[in-house]
């Protein structure tokens, strides 16, 4: 809205000279369709044109479908031999782009052009259309002679050598004037060219060449129908944008979106049923053989981008088949040496922060002050059942009753144990068996066992890799002789003032931190980020990922411990058909 109304403000001014005139259109204006007042016969469009707009959004579904495919297998062919090469390779391709369309042109124009009478287009009292002067002068401008002799223009050089907003404008709004064969020749020569054009290394539109391809494709129906089939009452404006929201709903398979862009465009309301059946009509069409052209793309480059929803038969999934569940994990107290190590050998945005569930604390922390401080933060965010039970008996002796009193008590010595131990942790204890004997600051390893990959880590909350960079480049950590206390705060203003470019891990210069050094990453971790349990079903999982516009979603069992994580690429139409196949081999 704000964008709208700086446009028509200034452009009232400069070039209306009325300032503050918020009536005028904006830059991308196809003029008025209007039928001439002489000729009673001629409607813009009638009920029994929409037979013919349906049978044209068939086509130009069929069209857009093969603009696609050869698009896309242009596209696998630049990914394989252009982009791997060096950079001036694209350059040259981009020339070549430039040298051909120009050859094309010109040798189409001077050679495939008609010239013909130019009293059809300068009198619009005797054609079909009657135009408002300024957009009348407008069209008739635009007509390109092109070595064609007095008195005539070159109508394949009107359509090549004009903007393509004008040429646009000559589709819609010149009556008679192009021959089918040039309609026919300008059609094929303009979708190649768009289709070896789109995906180069130029910034390259899509949307109006579509559009003056189609309608190139709607004005040939028109001539068709007018001189074959006699249809005499036909408005060729009409078909000419009935023709170019064919091909471009067949090429990016939008409707609610393109049928707002063309009525506003073209500044008739009524256009609204037949743009929108036509848009509907070669989006289906193009749907049966592939994707639209941008979904293509977005697919080819790798982007995870997620569908509206999932399939019915996700359902048979779960959670636990459709996570990662090799993780790359830190722990709340690590060395500065395996966080450089673990950013520097992956590319993931976050990462679990755990704790291992041992067996053998005690010992361990006597040895290792690192490992103290790790197992301390265990103890100290987990609420066991044993100190929950506690918390429950003390909330009940509150109450007058006597026997209430004396039944917690006894409850309490039957159930806690005389050492004081972690239920909790009894419980890990028999359910896992002894696990390798791996510090907590070494990093994951290609070279580990798959005990040691799937050891049980405590979840305690999620970390971003920009704010681990942050930490180290700012030197935030503290010396092993020293307590975490000591270690410098951040605040979140400091944290977030390099957004939105962080720095880059391999930027940074080691020789300023001393590896030695631990980080205490427990301030600045996520420690309430959402979860699922394994038994969770896929669809349940997609919906509250693209509901809550999630990047990572930690699966956590039910004593807290994460047995893998669910980022965008796991929820890919195409991984979910993976692991469905497997899911139907397994069964």
């Amino acid at each position: 809205m704000a964008a709208t109304f700086t446009l028509n403000f200034f452009r009232s001014g400069i070039q209306f000279g009325s300032w503050g005139s918020f009536q005028l259109p904006g830059l991308l204006n196809f003029g008025e369709f209007k039928r001439s007042a002489s000729d009673k016969k001629c409607h813009l469009w009638t009920a029994v044109d929409l037979g013919f707009f349906i049978m044209m959004g068939i086509v130009g579904g069929l069209l857009g479908a093969t603009f696609n495919c050869l698009n896309k297998k242009l596209a696998k062919y630049r990914m394989r031999n252009v982009h791997p090469k060096p950079k001036l390779v694209r350059v040259l391709e981009s020339l070549l782009v430039c040298l051909t369309t120009t050859i094309v042109v010109f040798v189409a124009s001077m050679i495939l052009g008609e010239c013909r009478q130019m009293s059809s287009a300068n009198h619009s009292g005797n054609s079909t259309l009657s135009l408002q002067d300024s957009s009348s002068e407008d069209v008739n401008a635009s007509i390109k002679t092109f070595f064609c002799p007095n008195e005539t223009y070159n109508d394949m050089a009107t359509l090549f050598f004009n903007p393509q907003e004008s040429a646009i404008l000559q589709l819609f709004h010149q009556d008679g004037t192009f021959s089918p064969v040039t309609l026919s020749l300008f059609f094929l020569l303009y979708f190649l060219l768009s289709c070896w054009t789109y995906g180069s290394s130029v910034p390259s539109g899509l949307f109006v060449p579509s559009l003056l391809c189609g309608a190139a494709f709607g004005r040939l129906v028109a001539n068709l129908l007018k001189s074959y089939i006699g249809l005499d009452h036909i408005y060729s404006g009409t078909f000419a944008l009935i023709g170019a929201a064919a091909f471009l709903g067949g090429v990016v398979r939008m409707t609610i979106s393109l049928t707002v862009i063309l009525i506003e465009s073209t500044n008739e309301i009524t256009y609204g049923l037949p743009i929108m059946i036509t848009l509907m009509v070669a989006k289906w069409t193009g749907d049966f053989f592939n994707k639209g052209i941008y979904d293509i793309h977005v697919s080819l480059r790798g982007v995870p981008l997620l569908e509206w929803e999932t399939e019915v038969e996700i359902d048979k999934l779960r959670a636990s088949d459709i996570m990662e569940p090799n993780l790359t994990y830190v722990y709340p107290h690590t060395r500065i040496q395996s966080l450089v190590s673990i950013l520097r050998t992956t590319v993931h945005h976050a990462f679990p922060v755990v704790t291992e569930n041992r067996g053998n604390e005690r010992e361990f922390m006597k040895g290792n002050q690192l490992i103290s401080n790790n197992i301390k933060f265990k103890k100290s965010s987990i609420l066991t059942r044993a100190g929950e039970q506690r918390k429950r008996s003390q909330s009940m002796k509150s109450y007058p009753s006597s026997e209430l009193r004396n039944m917690c008590d006894e409850h309490v010595a039957t159930e806690e144990p005389p050492e004081k131990e972690d239920l909790l942790q009894q419980m890990l204890e028999r359910r896992y068996t002894p696990y390798p004997n791996l510090y907590p600051d070494q990093s994951p390893s290609e070279e580990w066992t798959m005990e040691e990959r799937f050891r049980p880590l405590t979840f305690h909350g999620l970390i971003l890799r920009s704010q681990l960079v942050t930490l180290l480049v700012r030197g935030v950590c503290y010396s092993e002789s020293q307590s975490s206390t000591s270690q410098p705060r951040l605040s979140y203003a400091e944290m977030a003032e390099d957004y939105p470019r962080y720095p880059d891990i391999h930027d940074l210069d080691l020789t300023l931190l001393n590896p030695r050094m631990i980080v205490d990453v427990t301030p600045y971790m996520n420690p309430s980020p959402f979860t699922v349990s394994p038994n969770t079903h896929a669809s349940q999982v997609f919906n509250l990922f693209r509901t809550m516009g999630l990047r990572h979603l930690p699966v956590v069992n039910a004593v807290g411990e994460i047995v893998g994580i669910i980022t965008r690429h796991n929820l890919t139409h195409e991984f979910l058909q993976a692991r469905l196949r497997q899911h139907y081999q397994t069964i």
